[in-house]
């Protein structure tokens, strides 16, 4: 099943983001090559793809799980989390409809 992981940013976080990146990245990059990942990226902390200085809010993955606490656990393993860019995650499933 698919599953919404959104993840919220502490207030400035921009410069924990690039401490951890890598990794973040790494991971995703897995699913991604798995056949998982629907779709995963940050969100902006203004309205522009290119958000500078303002960073970002959080983030949104969108990926296949055998459960919810599976994508749980994954979100909560993630490098942002130790990094100390996320302050947490919500976890729900999701029902694809298009795309």
């Amino acid at each position: 099943m698919w599953y919404m992981i959104c993840s919220t940013d502490v207030a400035n976080s921009l410069p924990l983001r690039k401490t951890a990146q890598t990794e973040h990245r790494a991971r995703l990059q897995q699913l991604q090559d798995e056949g998982r990942l629907l779709t995963a990226g940050p969100l902006p902390a203004v309205d522009s793809n290119d958000p500078g200085d303002a960073g970002f809010t959080g983030s949104l993955v969108v990926a296949e799980f055998d459960s919810l606490e599976q994508a749980q656990a994954w979100a909560d393993s993630d490098p942002y989390i130790a990094a100390g860019v996320y302050t947490g995650s919500v976890v729900k499933p999701y029902k694809r409809v298009f795309g």
